[in-house]
């Protein structure tokens, strides 16, 4: 369970009293595709459309390969989301388009499958990340979108405390369809507030 994936002691594990936090390892593939399969209905509404190959094998090496890539260059960070109690998968949370300079900012995106949305899971995943994001990656800003009708995005989003700056008409295209989001931030000094 706690094995380092990409061959490095310094890959990121957090864990809190409910969730833990890792990159994927090849051997999570089968934990990973059938926790998707069972949830596509429930996901799909939020996700870009589903590649032909998105549950194959050869899509979770492509994501992997990603993965890795993303985490060499300091872009981008995707979490796989596990319960603590029984090891068991449980979704995915991304720090991705990590920028530096003058914005030193990320975004961040998630899933939860759906036998263990609304049990305070992605809340955890999100209270784990916001402290590794700003402590550890030395990030001011991190970003995330959500469409509107996502009321469990939105909930989330707002009880881990980032606020809702605005409107992006059509910002994602999502399932097919360009979609509106509401854009949330959540800055570093928000927490000493």
């Amino acid at each position: 369970m706690l094995a380092l994936p990409f061959g490095s002691k310094a890959t990121p594990v957090l864990k809190g009293e409910q969730v833990l936090l890792r990159l994927p390892a090849s051997s999570d593939y089968h934990q990973w595709a059938a926790l998707r399969h069972a949830s596509r209905s429930f996901l799909e509404p939020w996700e870009p459309r589903w590649s032909v190959n998105e549950l194959e094998r050869s899509g979770w090496r492509q994501r992997l390969e990603r993965n890795k890539a993303d985490y060499k260059s300091g872009t981008g960070f995707g979490f796989l989301i596990f319960k603590v109690a029984d090891g068991q998968l449980a979704g995915g949370l991304t720090i991705g388009n990590i920028r530096r300079g003058v914005a030193q900012s990320c975004q961040i995106g998630y899933w939860m499958g759906e036998a263990h949305a609304g049990r305070g899971y992605m809340l955890g995943a999100l209270k784990l990340v916001i402290p590794y994001a700003f402590d550890e990656l030395r990030l001011h800003r991190i970003e995330a979108a959500c469409i509107p009708s996502n009321a469990r995005s939105v909930r989330v989003l707002e009880k881990a405390g980032f606020a809702r700056e605005g409107l992006a008409r059509s910002y994602l295209r999502i399932n097919g369809a360009w979609q509106d989001h509401f854009l949330y931030a959540l800055v570093a000094d928000d927490r000493f507030r």
